[in-house]
């Protein structure tokens, strides 16, 4: 059994996460997240600990915003895009149990935002941003790191939130510079 709680945000994603582990969740009723759901959350982050599990998609994106703002400490499981589509939608209810158990099994901890060691400049040398291919590399990145996909700010608002250190970043850099290397 997991010990934290899982918040997702509907029904339908609890049957999946249940599908997958032993666990008990927190629905958040979708993108309309309250202030009574963010107390049981807070509760349950201060109790059991919290990881948040929303669709990776705009509306999901935004309810995790919401968590890491009201509920610090939070730790954040990622589902590719991918890995959550089925017949053109994407959310929790649609991935496999195996991609639920490795987002699981790949949480990272909302961190004190304090200095990164990435800077702004590190993710235009990668590509990151300011770059033809900008997108797709943070898309192949984010899987790498665990950290989902996401714009060139909040690819850098979640490297200092989840304490990406210096080797991660330079690692999953190097795997991704090999691999395009290697399609070429």
């Amino acid at each position: 059994m997991i010990k934290e709680i899982i918040v997702v945000e509907g029904k339908d994603d609890t049957v999946a996460i249940k599908r997958a582990v032993e666990a008990e969740t927190i629905e958040t009723g979708g993108s309309a997240i309250n202030k009574d759901v963010l107390k049981r959350i807070r509760l349950a982050q201060e109790r059991r600990g919290v990881i948040v599990f929303t669709d990776p998609d705009h509306a999901g994106e935004r309810i995790r915003k919401i968590i890491a703002k009201e509920v610090p400490g939070c730790k954040h499981a990622f589902l590719t895009q991918e890995a959550a589509t089925s017949r053109g939608d994407i959310g929790v209810e649609n991935a496999s149990v195996e991609a639920i158990r490795e987002a699981l099994a790949n949480v990272r901890t909302d961190g004190k935002r304090g200095e990164s060691a990435i800077a702004w400049e590190d993710l235009i040398e990668a590509g990151l941003i300011v770059h033809p291919e900008a997108a797709s590399r943070r898309l192949e990145m984010g899987k790498r790191l665990g950290i989902g996909y996401c714009n060139g700010k909040q690819f850098y608002n979640r490297c200092r939130m989840f304490q990406i250190s210096r080797e991660e970043f330079e690692a999953a850099r190097r795997h991704l510079d090999e691999e395009e290397g290697a399609g070429s």
